[in-house]
């Protein structure tokens, strides 16, 4: 009996974790893996918790405790990084994060004892590395991603920089954010558990805003200004790695400085190349094949293996390799241009602009649309059981041919859905 309640618990807050777009495809790994997070009883009341933000007051009503109680939980969770808090006119505000970017990544930031890093860190990299599913899942369905690439910018030229617009650039996100904090790179950090990591630096992976003031103020990251937050950007370039962020406009949440090694979104690019896992920025190199020398300095930068050697056909030296770029792998993320020695590629605009989201509950909707998971939304309540059954009735008259292409529009997800979250913001 105690094993079936156990795997309930735990079935129970993985059906709550599906409610959002990004989720995590329940298995026995994921069991394991929230059974190492969440005691039983915090994943019973954790599963009933609304996708909206949330008030210690709302908790209490959902789990029928004292508000004193609710509090203590909701300090706990938040004390662990489950949960986020920030505060909103003097009150805490709670929300539950998916699990990436969300409290896994939360669960390796920082060195800690309370639980075990190393079996989580097995765990992690079998649920995702060997495993395909939950990867598939959170990065390659839908149109919309949760991440997107960053331009080099050290190596735009005059030109493409008028090209580049605020929100692109991670030199701007720093600037502007409210909270920056910096903790230890969740990927590096699992792949040292495994055994498998590079010496790439791995206090480096930078949160901001709300994230960062939740996470600094529990001690799993490092409040830092903006200048050394500056620093630690320098240092990612000149460790050829690429900055992949939060793909909204407003209120950026976190910056990754990646490698093609350990990085779960370079390694997702790669495996899933077909299906855009991650959203490219708004440039790609052109390689001037005739000045190319072949040194294949560009071919072993690219994190996601979007330029080959190939033969230069050049019947006076037979041997002679140019490089060439593989289009629909390619991030342009620029470190290509930066270590050609013979500077014969450049960035260019791409013919067609990148869409990206105005903030995170646009692109939470357009991503619920994309995934058929709309309902979930406006019916956030699951325990309720009215709100169960109109979900599925939504849900059902949202998978209609004619609805389900009408609400796939490019219009409705961007102009219009941008307009009314502008004007009614939750």
């Amino acid at each position: 009996m105690a094993h079936h309640t156990l795997k309930s618990s735990y079935t129970r807050l993985s059906d709550r974790l599906n409610r959002y777009p990004q989720g995590a495809p329940p298995s026995q790994l994921l069991y394991k893996i929230l059974a190492i997070l969440f005691s039983e009883k915090e994943a019973e009341l954790v599963a009933q918790l609304p996708i909206k933000p949330f008030n210690a007051q709302k908790a209490s009503q959902i789990w029928k405790i004292t508000l004193a109680e609710a509090r203590n939980v909701l300090e706990e969770l938040a004390s662990r990084a489950i949960l986020v808090d920030l505060d909103r006119d003097g009150e805490s505000i709670y929300i539950l994060p998916p699990p990436m970017a969300g409290f896994f990544e939360f669960s390796l930031m920082r060195t800690r004892g309370d639980i075990d890093q190393k079996v989580l860190s097995e765990l992690f990299y079998q649920y995702m590395n060997v495993e395909e599913d939950f990867i598939r899942e959170l990065m390659a369905r839908g149109e919309t991603q949760l991440g997107r690439t960053f331009v080099h910018e050290p190596v735009l030229s005059n030109d493409d920089a008028l090209h580049v617009l605020d929100y692109e650039r991670a030199t701007e996100v720093i600037k502007t954010a409210s909270h920056i904090g910096v903790g230890t790179c969740y990927c590096r950090h699992k792949m040292y558990h495994v055994g498998k990591a590079c010496d790439a630096p791995m206090d480096i992976c930078m949160t901001f805003n709300t994230s960062a003031a939740s996470l600094t103020k529990h001690g799993h990251a490092r409040l830092i200004d903006a200048n050394e937050c500056l620093d630690l950007l320098q240092q990612a370039y000149e460790h050829n790695l690429v900055q992949f962020g939060e793909n909204v406009r407003q209120e950026v949440n976190f910056i990754c400085n990646c490698c093609g090694c350990c990085c779960e979104a370079m390694i997702a690019a790669r495996r899933f190349t077909i299906l855009n896992p991650v959203h490219t920025t708004n440039f790609i190199p052109e390689i001037h094949q005739q000045d190319c020398s072949g040194c294949g300095k560009c071919v072993n930068v690219c994190p996601v293996e979007a330029i080959a050697l190939c033969s230069a056909n050049d019947p006076k030296k037979p041997f002679r390799k140019q490089a060439t770029l593989i289009e629909d792998r390619c991030l342009g993320c620029g470190l290509c241009v930066r270590v050609c020695p013979e500077k014969t590629i450049a960035l260019k605009p791409r013919p067609e602009r990148v869409l990206t989201p105005l903030n995170g509950v646009h692109r939470a909707v357009v991503m619920a649309i994309e995934r058929g998971q709309l309902q979930n939304l406006i019916f956030d309540n699951q325990a309720l059981f009215s709100h169960r059954a109109l979900a599925a009735l939504l849900g059902a008259i949202l998978r209609l041919p004619p609805i389900k292409q009408a609400m796939a529009s490019k219009q409705l997800k961007s102009r219009y859905l941008e307009k009314l979250i502008e004007k009614f913001p939750i």
